[in-house]
């Protein structure tokens, strides 16, 4: 073979070399991508479902310094000797310029076809790619795993010396976590929105007190056991709960919880003789609990006893309003109603715009509903307590507040309660 033979021969194996080595750069930089971005929920399932490429995924996912330093360290290695050898194949043909051309020339093939290429096609097939070369990636890790875990240890030592210990970097609670993940959530605006309210609710249970949700003692409808049996029988009849306080001399002083199935099954039982029945030791003792239990606690306290009433007290054990099992669920599902528009109880939508809002109605309930950013503040929960929390006093009806964008228009008042409000939200909203 002649000479210029020979020179064809190895011009042309340098080339084949060249291309294999960006391919392989290709691989790392896709591996990379797709060994970070796979979803971590996602994978997690699959190994719960039998997937062992998702285990290994997993397994090789929890020491990442090693794994991207494994990945990086392949990449970097490919990338140089590529350039070199390019720079020694131009230098042969083209002299001096041969290096322009080799950097030129291998910036573009890098940067397309190992870098943008492969990262893009790796961001989109994360979660099936980073399965598919696990076992691939296995292997290099555990051949660059000495080289890697040096590099990482002299890294961090530089970096601790200049007063940045990674080491001690947090990486966030998983609720942070979780209610970013939440607000990324995109679909049909109204379907969007309900999900949105319901993840936010699940993960806000563990910071909302029994208090703010109770029914409070105002309101709530209760049975005087030393009313007549016949009077009794009417009032639970006439209730629209299955369980009422009873309560003897005063409110305060509550004896049981009447369950209208238990009243029913004494009625029949006793026929034609009722009014010879002691509706005190017909109710079920009742049940108290502080203000202060969240209802994450109260929801498990509710499963473990199998319980849908309590009784709410605050520190000196006075009676504060009771809650139920159906009030937790529905600070995750909403309101369930009937087929009015407004889900939220107390709340009227004006046909000129705005709202008329009694003033009991929760912050949580109307941000919840409608999307708002009101302040929920440990001082107040309720709209009326945000407005005489802002107003440092209790304004009189006509009087008029901006807060937070919006505008507040007390309506009326009962001694010295606001009991309704006008609301007109931000113009954007």
């Amino acid at each position: 073979m002649t000479k210029k033979g020979t020179y064809d021969m190895d011009f042309w194996v340098s080339v084949g070399f060249i291309f294999v080595l960006i391919c392989l750069s290709g691989f790392f930089s896709g591996s990379e991508t797709a060994m970070t971005a796979a979803s971590r929920g996602r994978l997690h399932g699959w190994e719960k479902e039998g997937s062992k490429g998702a285990a290994r995924v997993n397994k090789l996912r929890e020491k990442k310094d090693r794994l991207i330093g494994a990945l990086l360290l392949g990449n970097n290695l490919v990338n140089i000797l590529a350039s070199a050898m390019a720079t020694s194949v131009l230098i042969k043909l083209f002299g001096e310029a041969g290096v322009v051309y080799a950097t030129l020339g291998m910036t573009l093939l890098v940067l397309i076809f190992a870098e943008v290429l492969p990262k893009t096609y790796a961001l989109h097939h994360a979660d099936k790619m980073s399965v598919a070369i696990s076992p691939v990636i296995q292997l290099f890790v555990w051949i660059f795993a000495p080289f890697a875990t040096s590099i990482t240890w002299f890294v961090r030592s530089i970096l601790k010396l200049l007063g940045a210990d990674v080491s001690k970097v947090s990486a966030g609670s998983h609720t942070e976590v979780l209610r970013g993940v939440i607000e990324l959530h995109e679909g049909a605006e109204q379907e969007v929105q309900d999900q949105r309210a319901m993840l936010r609710s699940i993960l806000d249970l563990a910071d909302v007190e029994v208090e703010e949700i109770m029914t409070h003692r105002k309101n709530v409808e209760m049975i005087d056991a030393d009313d007549p049996v016949e009077k009794i029988i009417d009032d639970v009849l006439q209730s629209p709960y299955t369980r009422l306080p009873v309560f003897s001399g005063e409110k305060d002083n509550i004896i049981g919880v009447l369950h209208a199935k238990a009243l029913l099954r004494e009625l029949r039982a006793h026929a034609g003789t009722h009014t010879h029945m002691e509706i005190a030791e017909l109710a079920a003792e009742p049940w108290y609990i502080p203000e202060s239990t969240t209802l994450y606690d109260q929801l498990q306290a509710f499963r473990s006893r199998r319980e849908h009433f309590a009784v709410v007290v605050d520190e000196y054990g006075a009676f504060m309003g009771i809650v139920t099992l159906e009030d937790i669920l529905e600070e995750i599902v909403g309101e369930i109603d009937d087929e009015h528009d407004i889900a939220v109880s107390g709340v009227r939508k004006q046909v000129g715009g705005g709202f008329l809002v009694d003033g009991d109605v929760t912050i949580r309930d109307l941000n919840r509903e409608f999307d708002w950013e009101l302040p929920d503040d440990e001082d107040y929960s309720t709209l009326a307590g945000l407005i005489i929390h802002e107003a440092k006093a209790i304004p009189e009806p006509g009087q008029t507040f901006t807060f937070y964008d919006f505008r507040f228009e007390i309506v009326k008042k009962q001694r010295n309660q606001i009991t309704l409000v006008r609301v007109l939200p931000p113009l954007g909203d």
